[in-house]
């Protein structure tokens, strides 16, 4: 299991722990592998409440049911989104601006600490109408306030012509020059200046990456931590001028190509795992260009020549396959993260070597990577804003897209369309809002590697390119918002709280994804959330799980019903395909019986499943500028759908809806099925779970959750077992063996082959209400339900 303490062991090198055994995580002890969804420890006591980012704590695995962490579309479009900064007079605006900045600078950092149980945001509990204003972004000419306009501005740009000065990517010269003043006035970006220069100097004391090649997985682990230090390092350097930090960038990269980095020739980046090969390309990228001025010519031809030879010409070989390898299968029909990180590192590493590059690589690859990311990696996010992979993967994804987009532009003076080529990318800012909960995310399918140099700031360019402040608002409060990119994606001229006027409730309803969010508020850590997916089974390029109807819960602080995240990366034919045959299906975290779903027969889904949405409905309630959310007693929301399709071959009919009762206190999760084989109902939780007939109480610490079934059909009682493979299933192949789930309890309702109308009744034990205040809602057919349908 992974450690649950947070706090940063400096001494520690986790590439140097190769001899442990994880999945992808390389032996990392802060590394949440998904081992199941406990309910974390009681953190350790910190000398600060926030989190720095980057150093193992940036390796955060943010799943549903991160290990040890529990199971455990607002109304506007682009264009009409924030309150922007043009209206208005000049006087107004100034006059506007320079009172946000003064709020800003009274208030501070809106949260208090992000050292919570799932490492989320903590606000206090008060009303400030000053500061908590609906979300905008303030235009001002004040150069205290506000970033300068960019001088670069080609008539005609092209990505192989580039920006005079240096640096070219994502931070050009009058952004370091502006910077400073900015820091001043700014509260969000002083501290995290602060905790970069912290995590720096914590990275300047370790040992260099140590090369550990982690089976199928390869060496992602140390691209990722050597970028993660480059750009600390990098950035450290210009801002002070002290070349301490140019020579240990300088002796990381050295590390990185030495005899004791891989293989001795042009595959030692592993380009049989391209995204290796594009972030160890991206790491050098961004040494070369940020440090341009301080490397001395000799320099600066050794990381050029490495760059080609280990990334960018090995990119060449890809897109041609001319060594029938197939190492760039990813720039063929691929909609997911991979293309943007390979396609991202490619893209800056042609970037920053331009001009000074005589083979010509540079400019080859510019003329395949932006058109072949446009046709791909743009297109990974969906017609409602969802990653077509998972939660977990938004965060590669996005980071290699946001990287690719701002470098581009910054470099050449346009991003070519990559950010708006899918008229609903910018929808992917909400998405990354709604799937997060209080209880984490969300967190479907695998949550991938440890994440080093990747975060959610993507959120900070994208939330100022599509104008939406509130994305800007919600990322700047996280914990892994202090890091590099965001001192200059942030726009400082956001104001206002990212939660006053944001609907409670989201539905997504493109048909590879289907899910949806309901939760009681946006700003309490107890506060109740609901997420269910009904979706296809195929088209996540091999990421998802066989979880048509699968759900979480969260209330009180905790996570009640949660997920699992990924299995072990290293199992064999874990990736083989999602056919339905594929031995990816054996392996329990897969399987469906691994959800929180009904199961037919003790069998799994069937990957064809078609399900439909029958409703989606919202009582439309909002919050306001508070971080304390009054509920309307009449408050609620509900989601249905058709899922027969995941068990044609057994089920006639199987629909299942989810609402809230009570003003958001309670939950009903109603199946209606008519099935000739076996039915199962299956819920997963950290809880230790006392079942007593129809009824069940759930405890985690000290807070307790009841379940009920009304109305119950004759046999339907709730009973418990162990997260692991039932007696039925198909052998694992040979050698291979299931992830244990220490601490989770499956609890289940256990059927012959029959028609059944389960109604499971959700009570969290919320302070100050008694038995009498929790109501017991009629039975209604799913097909009846509506707004009011379940109103006494």
């Amino acid at each position: 299991m992974a450690s649950n303490n947070y706090s940063y062991n400096a001494t520690y090198n986790h590439s140097n722990a190769s001899n442990i055994h994880t999945p992808y995580g390389s032996g990392d002890p802060y590394y949440n592998e998904s081992t199941g969804f406990i309910a974390p420890n009681a953190t350790k006591k910190k000398t600060s409440n926030w989190l720095k980012i980057g150093v193992p704590v940036g390796l955060v695995v943010i799943a549903a049911a991160v290990v040890g962490i529990v199971f455990g579309v607002r109304a506007h479009n682009k264009s009409s989104s924030a309150s922007a900064s043009g209206s208005g007079s000049s006087s107004s605006n100034e006059a506007a601006a320079s009172q946000a900045a003064s709020v800003k600078a009274e208030i501070g950092i809106y949260a208090t600490a992000t050292n919570s149980q799932y490492l989320l945001p903590l606000y206090p509990s008060t009303t400030n109408t000053a500061a908590f204003t609906s979300p905008t972004f303030h235009a001002t000419t004040n150069a205290a306030l506000s970033w300068p306009e960019d001088s670069f501005k080609p008539t005609n740009p092209s990505p192989t012509t580039v920006r005079p000065d240096r640096p070219r990517l994502i931070a050009p010269s009058y952004k370091w020059q502006a910077l400073p003043d900015l820091i001043k006035s700014d509260p969000y970006l002083k501290a995290w200046n602060d905790t970069i220069f912290g995590n720096a100097t914590d990275y300047y004391n370790l040992p260099v990456v140590k090369y550990f090649m982690d089976g199928d997985s390869g060496i992602l682990d140390n691209a990722r931590e050597i970028k993660m230090r480059i750009k600390a390092f990098a950035y450290v350097y210009r801002m002070t001028n002290d070349t301490k930090w140019v020579d240990r960038a300088y002796k990381e990269l050295q590390n990185a190509v030495s005899d004791d980095f891989g293989p001795a020739d042009d595959t030692k980046w592993n380009p049989t795992h391209f995204l290796d090969t594009a972030e160890f390309t991206a790491a050098f990228a961004y040494a070369y260009d940020w440090l341009y001025d301080a490397w001395t010519d000799d320099q600066k031809t050794e990381i050029r020549n490495n760059m080609l030879t280990y990334g960018l010409n090995r990119g060449v070989i890809a897109y041609s396959n001319s060594d029938q390898k197939f190492t760039g299968w990813w720039t063929n029909n691929t909609q997911g993260n991979w293309n943007c990180v390979c396609n991202g590192g490619l893209t800056v590493g042609a970037l920053a070597i331009l001009g000074d590059d005589t083979t010509g690589t540079a400019e080859k690859l510019l003329g395949m990577t932006v058109d072949n990311a446009k046709q791909n990696c743009a297109q990974a996010v969906t017609s409602d804003g969802t990653w077509t992979e998972t939660a977990n993967y938004w965060y590669f994804g996005t980071t290699g897209h946001a990287e690719m987009a701002s470098s581009l532009k910054t470099a050449t003076g346009s991003d070519y369309d990559l950010l708006d080529v899918n008229p609903n990318f910018w929808k992917t800012g909400l998405f990354h809002m709604y799937v997060t909960g209080p209880g984490s995310l969300f967190a479907w399918g695998d949550h991938g590697p440890n994440k080093f140099s990747t975060t959610a700031n993507a959120m900070f360019l994208y939330g100022d390119h599509f104008q939406h402040p509130e994305f800007v608002l919600f990322q700047r409060d996280q914990h892994d918002a202090p890091e590099p990119w965001s001192m200059f994606w942030y726009n400082p001229t956001v104001a206002g709280a990212f939660w006053d006027g944001m609907p409670l409730d989201h539905f997504f309803t493109d048909e590879l994804d289907q899910w949806a969010a309901m939760r009681s508020s946006w700003t309490d850590e107890n506060a109740l959330y609901v997420g269910m997916k009904f979706g296809k089974n195929q088209g996540h390029q091999t990421h998802n799980d066989l979880d048509v109807g699968d759900f979480v819960i969260d209330a009180l602080g905790t996570r009640w019903a949660g997920e699992f995240g990924s299995g072990d990366y290293r199992s064999e034919n874990y990736f083989s395909n999602d056919t339905q045959g594929s031995e990816r299906w054996l392996y329990y975290r897969k399987r469906s019986e691994g959800q929180n779903t009904i199961i037919v027969n003790a069998d799994n889904q069937l990957v064809t499943a078609e399900p439909k949405i029958l409703q989606n409905l919202t009582s439309g309630t909002a919050q306001g500028s508070s971080t304390v959310m009054d509920v309307p007693s009449d408050s609620t929301a509900l989601f249905t759908g058709d899922l027969t399709s995941a068990y044609a071959d057994t089920a006639t009919s199987w629909k299942r809806g989810v609402r809230l009762l009570n003003g958001r206190k309670q939950v009903l999760i109603q199946d209606e099925i008519t099935a000739s084989q076996s039915v199962m109902w299956r819920m997963h939780t950290n809880a230790t779970v006392t079942a007593d007939g129809t009824s069940a109480t759930l405890k985690i610490g000290d807070k307790t959750l009841q379940m009920s079934i009304l109305n119950a059909p004759n046999g339907a009682t709730f009973t418990t077992g162990d997260a692991v493979r039932l007696s039925s299933d198909p052998p694992l192949i040979d050698g291979q063996v299931d992830q244990p789930n220490p601490g989770v309890t499956v609890v289940m309702i256990s059927l012959p082959a029959g028609e059944y109308n389960l109604q499971v009744l959700f009570n969290p034990q919320w302070d100050g209400m008694s038995a009498s205040d929790f109501v017991t809602p009629p039975s209604v057919p799913i097909d009846s339900w509506s707004l009011t349908s379940h109103n006494k």
